[in-house]
C-alpha cells in the first residue's frame, strides 16, 4: 500500500488536467508539456481524446525544431486569441504551442517542464493565427536569466520562425505560412492570458 493515498488513479491529461501557471505569483513562468525534442524528425503530437503522445507524422524533410515544442496547458486558440492577430481569419483550435530553450540537451518529450515567457511568434497558417510562444527553461544555467525576447541571440529567434516557415513544405506546392511577426514578453503574456479565457469559453465545463 502506498502511504500517500493522494494520488490519480489514472494518467492525467496532459491538456485538461494541469494547469497552466503553477504558482500565480509567478505569472510569467507556466507549465509546458513537451511532444517534439530537438533531435525529432518524427511530428508527435498528444492525442487529444486520451491524452497519449501519438505519432503525428514523419517529417518530409530532414528538418528539427530548434528548441523544446510542447503546449500550454488550459489553453485554447480561439476568438481572442485570432482577435490579436489582425490578418488572422480564425485562430486554429488547437493548445498554445511553446518553444522552450535548454541549455543542456533534453532528449526525450512527453515530459512537462516549468518555463520563463520571454516572446513569441505571431504565426499565421493558412490564414489561422497559431502563435508560438518563446520561452526558456526555468532555472537554466545558460539562459535562466532572460527576462525578454531582445535578451536572445537574434539567431535563436531566426531559426524558430525558418523552421516554422519551412516544416511543413512539399517540393512543388505552395506554403502558405507567415512567420515574420516577432513580439516581446508583455505580448506573449497577454496572448496566453487570450488562450486561457477562449479555454474557459471552450472547455470550462469540464471543470465544473
Amino acid at each position: 500500500m502506498y502511504g500517500n493515498r493522494d494520488f490519480n488513479r489514472w494518467r492525467r491529461h496532459p491538456w485538461h488536467g494541469l494547469q497552466a501557471i503553477p504558482n500565480p505569483a509567478k505569472p510569467d513562468v507556466v507549465r509546458a508539456y513537451i511532444e517534439i525534442t530537438p533531435s525529432d524528425v518524427v511530428k508527435y503530437e498528444v492525442d487529444k481524446q486520451s491524452g497519449f503522445l501519438m505519432v503525428d507524422r514523419p517529417q518530409r524533410t530532414t528538418s528539427s525544431p530548434p528548441a523544446l515544442y510542447g503546449f500550454i496547458p488550459q489553453t485554447y486558440c480561439g476568438d481572442r486569441v485570432a482577435a490579436r492577430c489582425a490578418d488572422a481569419e480564425c485562430a486554429d483550435g488547437d493548445p498554445l504551442d511553446i518553444c522552450v530553450f535548454s541549455e543542456r540537451l533534453i532528449t526525450r518529450a512527453d515530459i512537462l517542464l516549468k518555463a520563463r515567457v520571454v516572446g513569441g511568434i505571431q504565426m499565421i497558417d493558412e490564414g489561422e493565427a497559431d502563435d508560438k510562444i518563446i520561452a526558456v527553461l526555468e532555472g537554466d544555467n545558460i539562459w535562466g536569466d532572460v527576462q525578454d525576447i531582445a535578451d536572445l541571440p537574434a539567431i535563436k529567434t531566426e531559426r524558430l520562425q525558418h523552421y516554422f516557415a519551412t516544416y511543413k513544405m512539399v517540393p512543388g506546392k505552395d506554403s502558405d505560412i507567415l512567420v515574420d511577426s516577432v513580439y516581446g514578453r508583455d505580448e506573449a503574456l497577454a496572448v496566453i492570458a487570450a488562450s486561457m479565457q477562449d479555454y474557459e469559453t471552450e472547455f470550462g465545463h469540464l471543470h465544473d
